[in-house]
């Protein structure tokens, strides 16, 4: 229940679950994940069913939850806005076979990066699109 609570659903403990909202049951699939106090909480495109201004709430929740707690959370997207928005450590993947092509570091804004005088957002666009990641970003592997 405290993690009911955790993610502002107390007011619906009792529901049924076809009586809650998108947002709500995305809400429960949070909590339950973090009930298990697991090490790592992976959300596999967690928001992509909703619509706008639900997504944007959820963001905010899940933002204002990761404040108190400080889990760490894997977070795929396909939505480079949400990436920026929601991930402060971003690995941006090549097609098959699926390698990291590049890593960035977000603070959560899409300022513009002095050094590039791109958003972040653009970058990250850039990046996957142009066939290419900039030597300074791309990771290598041995």
């Amino acid at each position: 229940m405290s993690y009911i609570e955790k993610v502002n659903l107390m007011r619906f403990a009792d529901s049924l679950p076809h009586t809650l909202s998108g947002g709500m049951k995305q809400r429960v699939a949070i909590a339950r994940g973090m009930a298990m106090e697991p090490d790592i909480l992976l959300m596999d495109e967690p928001f992509a069913a909703l619509d706008a201004l639900t997504r944007r709430k959820m963001q905010d929740e899940l933002l204002q939850l990761w404040e108190g707690t400080r889990f760490t959370v894997l977070f795929v997207t396909h939505s480079i806005p949400e990436a920026v928005r929601v991930g402060n450590r971003i690995l941006l993947l090549s097609p098959h076979p699926g390698q990291v092509k590049a890593e960035l570091n977000s603070d959560g804004t899409d300022g513009v990066d002095p050094a590039t005088g791109m958003r972040l957002s653009d970058r990250i666009h850039h990046m996957l699109f142009s066939g290419e990641a900039p030597e300074e970003e791309a990771v290598t592997h041995a």
